[in-house]
């Protein structure tokens, strides 16, 4: 018997006993019970089964993909031939990437599937196209939002509002090449990682929290849900970089930014205004730090929120024969939370503040930890 999305959400709900809090379980075998914060509940003295085969358990990656392939779609787009600088340009197909139903009229996909179209259209499993209109872009994130005239065949996904832990499995569904319709199966295999935004963003700026898979992502899979196997998004495929390393965009950010491009088109992130480097031991040693922990302000951009409360580098030393700066702040805390490397930086400017915020920096300057406040601002257009 092969069951509904629901019917396969409804026992995942069962088995992780609390699904929509964060605890993301797998819909065979045992409920993963390790909570975001890095600590386990382990409901008392409960043992916990061994997962159960697909062949015992009657249910397995097939009905995962039965459940959520009715709710992913391809997505394509194309121009109209124009006059250029370069001269004239052909119209057609211009790009395809994947996406998944967020509610019953929006789509969510990759800005950088998007780019920059005079239409979209949408293939669901049915095989019926339909029309699409962007409502909202953001590079700095790489989502975008498009609203479908017409129905998929499938519900909403629904979206985590934590992430499980490294090791849970999962699938991507999408149209990787272009082969709608298809699904690789991995785990988490890092959480936290910093990863360049999409093309029209990319430089200073990065996309943080993102999720880090072995299952196998390939071009065309770009915008389509990473799930884990109760059928719940937890990040929106987005990049692959070499064998077994592919990163999607976390659902804690689109839920932070997929909101905000229904309503208003676009988002805002908050913007320290600072240039930073990782706090290596060279670096730590050439500005008698402690230990090698930290974010280094390298820089601080003229006129931004940072400039007269943070100081960047004053000057270079050599440690070990290699050159490094010295005489700027180093970031250990913002707002009482430790700050152990860039990641974790990036991290919580973007899901615990908002443009206009006042937080409280923690740095370590001339060798004596001092704090200080910032007003932050809006990140600049790319």
């Amino acid at each position: 018997m092969t069951r509904t999305r629901r019917e396969v959400l409804g026992i995942g709900a069962a088995l992780a006993g609390a699904s929509a809090a964060g605890c993301l379980g797998r819909i065979r075998g045992s409920a993963n019970g390790r909570s975001d914060a890095g600590g386990t509940d382990r409901g008392g003295d409960q043992q916990i089964d061994p997962p159960l085969d697909d062949a015992e358990s009657g249910t397995g990656y097939d009905e995962v993909y039965d459940a959520v392939a009715p709710s992913v779609a391809r997505v394509q787009t194309y121009v109209e031939s124009r006059e250029t600088v370069f001269g004239p340009s052909e119209g057609g197909e211009a790009g395809q990437g994947s996406g998944f139903l967020y509610d019953e009229a929006h789509l969510i996909t990759n800005d950088h599937v998007i780019g920059d179209p005079d239409t979209v259209r949408v293939q669901g499993a049915d095989e019926a196209w339909l029309d699409a209109t962007v409502v909202g872009r953001d590079p700095y994130s790489d989502l975008a939002v498009v609203e479908l005239d017409g129905d998929l065949p499938g519900d909403p996904l629904p979206v985590a509002s934590e992430l499980p832990a490294i090791g849970t499995e999962v699938l991507v569904v999408g149209a990787p090449l272009g082969l709608e319709g298809s699904a690789t199966q991995g785990i988490v295999s890092g959480r936290n990682r910093t990863i360049p935004a999409s093309s029209t963003a990319r430089g200073r700026f990065s996309i943080a929290d993102a999720i880090q898979t072995d299952a196998a992502l390939n071009p065309g899979n770009s915008g389509g849900p990473v799930v884990t196997l109760d059928g719940t998004v937890i990040a929106v495929a987005t990049a692959t970089q070499g064998e077994n390393l592919g990163f999607g965009v976390s659902a804690r950010l689109v839920n932070e930014v997929v909101p905000a491009l229904i309503e208003t088109g676009s988002y805002e992130h908050s913007y320290l205004g600072v240039s930073v480097l990782p706090v290596e031991p060279l670096l730590a040693a050439g500005n008698d730090l402690d230990e090698a922990r930290g974010v280094y302000v390298a820089e601080v951009v003229d006129g931004g929120p940072a400039d007269g409360a943070l100081r960047g580098s004053t000057g270079e030393t050599t440690v070990e024969g290699a050159a490094v700066p010295t005489g700027g702040d180093t970031i250990v805390a913002l707002d009482n939370t430790p700050i152990a490397e860039n990641a974790d930086l990036s991290q919580f400017l973007a899901l615990e503040t908002r443009p206009g915020d006042t937080v409280g920096v923690t740095v370590v300057r001339d060798g004596s930890e001092e704090a200080v406040e910032v007003e932050l601002g809006a990140r600049p257009e790319p």
